[in-house]
């Protein structure tokens, strides 16, 4: 049986009123139940996010958004995919709409949980890289590394003594990968 978006918004409501909290996402016409993120890996999106758009908003570039946003893919099935952190151009989205986008974000962010598995989120990025996001960003808190991937190029993976920059999206942004990390309070 193939489903399709709108029976993952019938279930998602179902779920909403029997008061549970699911994060949904729809692959390959099957709906795929995602459970909640464990604090550092939270903490490390929503990180990330506040420095991406500390850049993004006062330069209007365009559209920062966090793991509950909901992506209609222009592939076959017409998936419905979610990102830890997404970011898409002003240019490409200049209204947000009260619905899922029917858009591919032009920066595509997985962040590892502690059950998640290395493989299937790069796996993940390479969908939405070979559908038209222009840069692939894994983070691993485990071993504080960032892995950058781009279409058509090798992987480049960074370490805390390194500098994450995105020039293509986010030219003189500079963030060094130490800064991801939650912080050790005294």
């Amino acid at each position: 049986m193939n489903l399709t978006v709108k029976d993952l918004e019938r279930l998602q409501t179902e779920l909403q009123e029997a008061h549970l909290d699911y994060q949904l996402e729809l692959v390959d016409g099957r709906i795929i139940v995602m459970g909640p993120s464990d604090y550092i890996s939270e903490e490390v999106a929503g990180r990330l996010i506040t420095f991406l758009n500390n850049w993004v908003m006062p330069r209007k570039l365009g559209r920062v958004t966090g793991s509950s946003a909901g992506f209609i893919l222009p592939n076959e099935k017409a998936d419905l995919r979610a990102l830890d952190v997404s970011f898409v151009r002003a240019e490409r989205l200049r209204t947000s709409p009260r619905d899922f986008v029917r858009v591919v974000p032009d920066l595509t962010v997985e962040i590892k949980s502690k059950t998640d598995r290395i493989k299937p989120l790069k796996e993940k990025i390479q969908v939405f890289l070979e559908l038209g996001s222009l840069v692939g960003i894994l983070i691993d808190p485990d071993k504080q590394k960032v892995i950058i991937i781009r279409r058509g190029s090798e992987e480049t993976e960074l370490s805390n003594s390194d500098v994450l920059t995105i020039p293509e999206l986010f030219p003189g942004w500079e963030l060094p990968v130490s800064e991801l990390w939650p912080p050790e309070f005294e």
